[in-house]
């Protein structure tokens, strides 16, 4: 689909964060009435926090996505409780920016929660994109492939992939689901900093990707 956002595709350099609007699809329920709570996806291994959800605790923003859409986190805990900590708000990032985009506002609490600096402002300008040319997406993005290192006590780097064959691009005025065909370019390698905050938080700061990867192909 030649009009299709790429949801995390990478605008930069190592020290520049990028996030594109993703093979994925759209859809416009978000703002939907029946909208599911879920802590920044679902999850089809081990992942961070099962209970409570990392979202809901310490006052942290709920992150809501509609019924006809979700991430599927698949990692495994390290063991390590810094690693497992910058894993977990690693995909409440994602899925900041994601929640953000159904509900076609860049000021939303959680985006800016999960995201400081230059990432922030990167997913800023893609959201607007989405907004801009009237999409949201439906269906399905799995991650997976994790891996997360630490550097001192409040920097950390994660790196992942995703598979965006079974999300779709959704007209928001229309309801037009466009079903594309998966290619190459609907798998995703990303490098992404975090750095801990002073409340605890481990915001994503930087964000580089690499669409069509073929580490992440099947």
């Amino acid at each position: 689909m030649n009009r299709r956002p790429t949801l995390f595709a990478a605008i930069a350099l190592t020290a520049t964060a990028a996030l594109t609007l993703s093979a994925c699809g759209s859809d416009d329920s978000s703002k939907d009435s029946d909208k599911d709570k879920i802590a920044g996806a679902d999850t089809g291994k081990d992942t961070s926090s099962p209970s409570p959800s990392p979202s809901e605790a310490a006052g942290r923003p709920k992150i809501t996505f509609p019924s006809d859409a979700k991430n599927v986190f698949e990692y495994e805990k390290t063991g390590d409780a810094a690693k497992d900590a910058a894993l977990s708000d690693s995909t409440l990032s994602v899925s900041s920016l994601n929640e953000a985009i159904f509900e076609g506002d860049t000021g939303t609490e959680a985006l800016g929660f999960y995201n400081t600096g230059k990432a922030l402002e990167s997913s800023i300008t893609y959201i607007r994109r989405f907004i801009d040319s009237g999409d949201t997406w439906v269906g399905e993005i799995k991650y997976f492939d994790y891996k997360v290192e630490l550097s001192g006590k409040a920097k950390a780097y994660v790196t992942y992939c995703s598979d965006e064959s079974k999300a779709y691009v959704k007209d928001r005025k229309t309801q037009k689901v466009d079903k594309e065909a998966a290619t190459a370019n609907s798998y995703v390698l990303y490098h992404s900093s975090l750095t801990k905050n002073a409340d605890g938080v481990w915001q994503t700061a930087n964000v580089v990707s690499d669409r069509g990867n073929k580490a992440c192909q099947p």
